[in-house]
């Protein structure tokens, strides 16, 4: 009898472990489509040197300037409305189109109402809804409002980069075979990426609306898996000295990660000057921030950036 108990155990262990497997293939399936010719290999995206700008003339920069425009989706809840506002007071004024996506309507708060709870479900929606709606906004910032952006930075990453090729960037992580960027840090997709991502939300086997694994995947980990079989891989963006431009800590964080680890020189240790986003930030330490970046000067210094990203017309901003 206990033999029969033994035995029964065993198989239903291995049944477990079948399905397991069943679901993992199902979700990472081995066969993606991909055309060789659209698999980018530059896994680091750096932003432009000084002397590549050098090497443009006034003209191509004022062009530059002009035509890297920025489409930001932000995802929100009412949950989270104290960061839904701060967002909303402060970077996204610097995007040059704005929306806020919701799980359901807000009387406090502008949002498009999704009527969605599921979070892949909604972010997909969203980002159809960018997509239709963009214009000829070539640019798209996927964050939360628990993400301060820079978004100067983010244009002057993608400032020589075309989007007609297919970009997605943030910070590259890694989970097994998947490469992902991370949704906290913000996640950059150029418009060829997001044209692939819509096409392939309408093929229920490689990009279910509603996962089929045992375990439910993130938002972010879904979508790589989507991009990836479009041919579209993530990708670190890096400054030129190959510093991270998107950070999942605040600035106070990792200033103190330096001094711990870098003491004779916790700025060079610390993090890039053209950093593009800082995450667990309190509402207040994001006010703050966008005082240091936008409206602190040191009277008489002169930056002498070569270029000038102009706010959107009739915008608020600082």
């Amino acid at each position: 009898m206990l033999a029969d108990g033994s035995s029964f155990m065993k198989g239903l262990l291995m049944g477990g472990l079948f399905c397991l497997v069943l679901s993992l293939l199902g979700s990472f399936s081995p066969g993606a489509e991909s055309n060789t010719e659209d698999h980018h290999h530059h896994h680091h995206v750096k932003a432009p040197s000084k002397d590549e700008l050098k090497r443009l003339t006034e003209t191509q920069m004022e062009e530059l300037s002009q035509q890297v425009r920025v489409y930001c989706v932000i995802m929100v809840q009412p949950k989270v409305l104290v960061y839904w506002a701060t967002a909303k007071d402060t970077w996204s004024k610097h995007c040059d189109q704005a929306a806020f996506y919701s799980s359901e309507s807000s009387k406090a708060l502008e949002s498009i109402d999704l009527k969605e709870k599921d979070d892949w479900a909604r972010l997909r929606k969203a980002l159809k809804h960018a997509y239709d709606n963009a214009g000829d906004l070539r640019w798209f910032f996927v964050a939360r409002p628990t993400t301060f952006a820079i978004i100067e930075n983010l244009k002057y990453l993608v400032l020589t980069k075309d989007p007609s090729e297919p970009f997605y960037i943030g910070h590259a992580m890694k989970s097994g075979e998947l490469e992902y960027v991370e949704y906290e840090s913000g996640i950059v997709l150029s418009y060829e990426a997001l044209k692939r991502l819509v096409h392939v939300f309408q093929d229920e086997d490689k990009c279910p609306e509603r996962g089929r694994a045992l375990w439910k995947l993130s938002e972010e980990k879904q979508l790589a898996i989507c991009l990836k079989y479009t041919g579209v891989f993530a990708e670190n963006g890096e400054d030129t000295q190959g510093k991270g431009l998107f950070n999942s800590k605040s600035v106070d964080s990792l200033i103190s990660d330096s001094i711990n680890n870098n003491p004779t020189n916790v700025v060079e240790g610390c993090c890039s000057d053209v950093a593009v986003t800082f995450s667990g930030m309190s509402p207040n330490q994001m006010q703050v921030m966008m005082f240091g970046v936008y409206r602190l000067r040191p009277y008489g210094h002169d930056f002498h950036d070569s270029l000038v990203f102009r706010p959107p017309e009739g915008s608020d901003n600082d």
